[in-house]
């Protein structure tokens, strides 16, 4: 009998997230994985089906703390495991990552595999933070292997207790799915006309600087630290304009000033979510994330292969991302004032932006090319399966050779049975 392909599920809260796995659905497809998803309903979780032609399976889950609704939700995935019986399930963000491990290990699914890209706790307090911190950390020991998107978050992950530093690592250089900075996030690829129209679209002159930010807007980011820097810097710098991207969530708002301001400054131009962000890069000449806690943002590697100087905070997966002094600058977090001196630095010299620009695009296609972590990620898979005594799968025949560079029969060819041994 010929075996099935290795079932690789992914868990997400919400369908967005799946926006981490660009590329990567295709890559393990392509390897002989049978790849399925996993998270609350929404349009997206659609498209997301349809661009990767995989299976996917709506459940409702919020990202808020609802001891009931995460129950029927848990006992969902649990029953829809059992039907489908994966060999993976690969678990990610906070409430998708707790729900899918606990899921998984009632399903008695052979490997378990969570993945930290940020912690939502270290913005929390009292009662809240004590339940956050309990939940990372059953999420962590009933999985078989943690993995972080950064350095510094997986040292945050040990230094807080979360898991020990033998179960807990970082693929290759960190991010979670690296940057494509050789075709959608290259300045050359962009057409040359798309920072005059996307500037003639908001109403900023062509001869403005502008100030970007593409994110959440909420608390969490910094929207509070930048709103305050902008009011120290719009005067000063008339030619300043700030071109936001992303959308509001109820559970994390601004404060009504806030919100107040980015609406009525002439000179804020707020475009809602946007996912076509190559020529918003093009528009600006500076990127800025003011955020109290990350994993490791995207958005700095995104600008970073933009050939665009950022200004950041100094908190984990920022440092990662940034290079202080190098590929942008790091400021403390809640330091509208530091904040804004930083931004007038690249203001007041246009060759430090250059530079800085120049050199971040040098280190994001050196260091967080996509195949890397695709591979990285692969051989985990790999290596985890085979502790498990399950076969790896079986590459396409079109491929041939696995992406580094041994022959299938070199990644082992141990059968597998229908029957599961008891997973650890």
């Amino acid at each position: 009998m010929t075996p099935r392909p290795i079932r690789l599920v992914h868990i997400m809260t919400v369908p967005y997230s799946f926006t981490y796995l660009a590329g990567q659905v295709s890559y393990m497809k392509a390897r002989g994985f049978e790849i399925y998803g996993l998270s609350a309903p929404g349009e997206l979780l659609s498209l997301f089906s349809e661009r990767e032609g995989i299976s996917v399976q709506a459940i409702e889950m919020t990202k808020r703390i609802t001891p009931l609704l995460d129950l029927v939700a848990l006992l969902r995935i649990w029953r829809w495991l059992r039907r489908v019986r994966p060999d993976i399930v690969h678990g990610h963000t906070p409430k998708g990552g707790f729900l899918g491990m606990l899921g998984a290990w009632l399903a008695r699914v052979p490997v378990r595999i969570y993945h930290i890209r940020g912690l939502r706790f270290v913005t929390a307090t009292g009662w809240k933070r004590h339940l956050l911190v309990w939940i990372e950390k059953l999420s962590c020991r009933f999985a078989h292997e943690v993995l972080c998107v950064s350095a510094s978050l997986r040292a945050q992950a040990v230094a807080d207790g979360l898991c020990s530093a033998e179960k807990i690592k970082v693929l290759g250089g960190g991010s979670g799915n690296g940057v494509d900075s050789i075709n959608r996030f290259n300045p050359s690829k962009v057409l040359a006309s798309s920072r005059s129209e996307i500037r003639a679209k908001y109403g900023i002159p062509n001869d403005a600087a502008v100030l970007g930010f593409i994110g959440r807007m909420v608390w969490s980011k910094g929207i509070v630290e930048l709103a305050e820097a902008w009011r120290s810097l719009r005067n000063e710098y008339p030619y300043l304009h700030l071109l936001m991207v992303g959308r509001a969530e109820p559970e994390d708002p601004l404060p009504a000033e806030v919100e107040e301001l980015l609406r009525r400054d002439p000179r804020i131009h707020l475009t809602g979510e946007e996912w076509n962000t190559p020529p918003l890069y093009a528009a600006m000449d500076i990127v800025v994330l003011p955020t109290y806690r990350e994993g490791f943002p995207n958005v700095l590697l995104e600008a970073a292969a933009m050939s665009l100087p950022v200004v950041a905070t100094a908190v984990p997966g920022c440092v990662d991302a940034v290079q202080n002094g190098i590929t942008g600058t790091l400021v403390p977090p809640y330091d509208s004032q530091r904040l804004a001196e930083a931004i007038k630095g690249y203001l007041e010299n246009p060759e430090l932006r250059r530079q800085h620009g120049s050199a971040a695009r040098e280190r994001a296609v050196r260091e967080f090319r996509q195949e890397t972590i695709w591979l990285a990620m692969y051989e985990e898979y790999l290596q985890c399966l085979l502790k498990k005594e399950l076969a790896p799968p079986v590459l396409n025949s079109a491929q041939g050779l696995s992406p580094n560079g041994q022959s299938e029969s070199a990644l082992g060819s141990r059968g597998r049975t229908g029957d599961r041994a008891a997973p650890a």
